[in-house]
């Protein structure tokens, strides 16, 4: 996954770019602001990119309709990142390089997140990512200091998984837990150390840990080592399609405890993977509900479904809400360089997003809620919202 860093500079050239104007926008002159917004469009996980790719691109909308930023129109320049690491190196790269962004918002996927931040580094450019919960997306693991030009609208894994953890023991009161983590993606890794850790302190104990890879096709032979463990609960850190395909799978072999996970179950695919039935006795930690109300989460699902037809999921909500912390910065900036983009950005403090009031912290990182979803008959019911 992380091979792509040192050779970041060959992929610029391959990119597959799309760029245009939203509704709205006005004219590609040089007097329009340019923005690059780059998301999982294709590949596996696009139901998250293309969901936010649609919030972000609400929020534009409406910036310009409000008169845009800095006297400016915003044009928006989108790229596809294929859910791949080296196509987010080279998506970056080429926004940059060739459509000369002044600022960039985007990503779902964190192992994306982490390699598009390296050229965003490099350039020094402002980016603020929407949905990738990996702290190496901020922090560089290898010298442990922040990224000064690299933001996220959303929690990070610690947090989230410590969620989890005193979610499992004392909403589910489960003692014994197996955990399934994705040996192919960084973000059900770091959510899986950041689960067991918390819950194994907290008194719990972790029973059974299994292995598997995206894409595979047949766990039955790892729930059933999961199976004669006994567990009262099962956490599967994963990403919605192979959490479907296990948990209808589970439910074959007579496995019939809770199953927990994380924000990355958030799909419609998740249940026409596994079954609506199947699903019940299901939750997993998530950044929204339109449950959770308040002013803004009212207001962005009423535009939501009018631009599109259909109410929105926590994706979309998380593509809104970068795009508009974006917006935000550059507009407490007063200014489209990058070194005082990046600044106000930093000093973000009491920002109005969709799930309430936020801020970022030392490491670019927000801090707001973690909502507790369970699944009933292939419907998302909000139970509560767990804030810092």
């Amino acid at each position: 996954m992380f091979a792509g860093f040192k050779t970041i500079g060959t992929f610029a050239v391959a990119a597959v770019l799309v760029s245009g104007l939203i509704a709205g926008c006005g004219s590609k002159s040089d007097k329009d602001l340019k923005i690059g917004m780059i998301y999982e469009l294709t590949g596996n996980t696009a139901s998250y990119g293309t969901s936010a790719a649609n919030g972000a691109k609400l929020a534009f909308k409406e910036i310009n309709a409000a008169g845009g930023v800095l006297g400016k129109q915003i044009q928006l320049v989108t790229a596809d990142n294929k859910g791949e690491p080296s196509e987010s190196a080279n998506a970056m790269s080429k926004v940059i390089s060739q459509n000369k962004v002044v600022a960039i918002t985007g990503f779902t996927v964190s192992s994306c997140g982490i390699a598009a931040s390296a050229v965003a580094e490099a350039n020094k450019i402002p980016f603020v990512a929407a949905a990738t919960v990996n702290p190496r997306v901020t922090v560089d693991e290898r010298t442990g200091k922040v990224k000064e030009y690299t933001f996220r609208a959303c929690f990070i894994d610690s947090f989230q998984g410590t969620v989890g953890a005193n979610f499992a023991l004392n909403g589910l009161k489960a003692k014994r837990t197996a955990v399934m983590t994705d040996t192919s993606s960084d973000y059900s890794k770091g959510l899986a150390d950041v689960f067991k850790s918390t819950y194994t302190k907290a008194g719990g104990n972790v029973v059974a840990e299994e292995f598997y890879l995206q894409k595979d096709q047949d766990y039955k032979p790892i729930l059933t080592k999961i199976k004669a463990q006994n567990p009262d609960l099962i956490y599967i850190p994963g990403y919605y399609e192979d959490v479907g395909k296990i948990i209808k799978q589970a439910r074959e072999l007579g496995m019939n405890m809770p199953v927990l996970g994380g924000d990355a179950w958030d799909s419609p695919v998740l249940v026409e993977m596994g079954g609506a039935q199947a699903l019940n006795n299901t939750f997993f930690t998530n950044f929204y509900s339109i449950e959770d109300k308040n002013p803004v989460s009212n207001a962005f699902v009423e535009s939501y479904r009018k631009e599109y037809g259909k109410t929105p999921d926590s994706m979309a909500a998380m593509g809104y809400d970068a795009a508009k912390l974006l917006v935000d910065g550059i507009k407490r900036a007063n200014s489209t360089e990058a070194g005082k983009i990046k600044d106000a950005l930093s000093a973000t403090k009491k920002f109005s997003s969709v799930s309430g009031e936020m801020s970022l912290n030392e490491n670019h990182d927000a801090v707001r809620g973690v909502v507790i979803i369970e699944l009933k008959d292939g419907k998302q019911v909000y139970k509560e919202t767990v804030r810092p």
